[in-house]
């Protein structure tokens, strides 16, 4: 016996992501157009329930949308080889790799800041030296974190 629909609610605790999540997938093309009532509630199925698991389980992984997207499509053929499965996977782990060394090197040169403060006054503050526009002879501003909203 098929499982009775669920409402956009049901979908949304069943697979942890949030009502306008589930909305915004759906939007963007993720998720399939939902059925609807003849009152307008959308209306889901186990397949959409494993779809969206899916992409959420993607997003956790910090792939984009674009790379989620890809996966999506490529995990309809289950007999395909998985080599630009791999590519994907190998792209995101190099740019994970990029970002755990600059947030690596954030975190060292805000270390040697607070280790240079002499805890007095803020006029004497190196961290606020550091921020401001003219900053100290001899203490480098970190460079800007670029992270991935994709």
């Amino acid at each position: 016996m098929p499982e009775p629909p669920l409402s956009i609610g049901q979908l949304a605790a069943r697979t942890r992501c949030k009502v306008p999540t589930v909305r915004y997938y759906e939007g963007i093309g993720l998720l399939g157009e939902a059925t609807r009532t003849e009152g307008g509630h959308r209306l889901y199925g186990e397949a959409d329930v494993h779809r969206l698991v899916f992409i959420r389980k993607s997003r956790d992984l910090g792939f984009s949308l674009d790379a989620v997207r890809s996966l999506l499509d490529l995990a309809q053929n289950r007999e395909r080889s998985c080599a630009e499965v791999d590519t994907i996977a190998s792209e995101h782990l190099d740019e994970i790799g990029e970002k755990l060394r600059h947030l690596s090197a954030m975190r060292d040169a805000l270390q040697d800041l607070l280790e240079q403060c002499r805890h007095t006054t803020i006029t004497e503050c190196r961290v606020i030296d550091a921020l401001s526009p003219a900053a100290a002879p001899g203490i480098e501003s970190p460079a800007p974190a670029k992270l991935s909203t994709g």
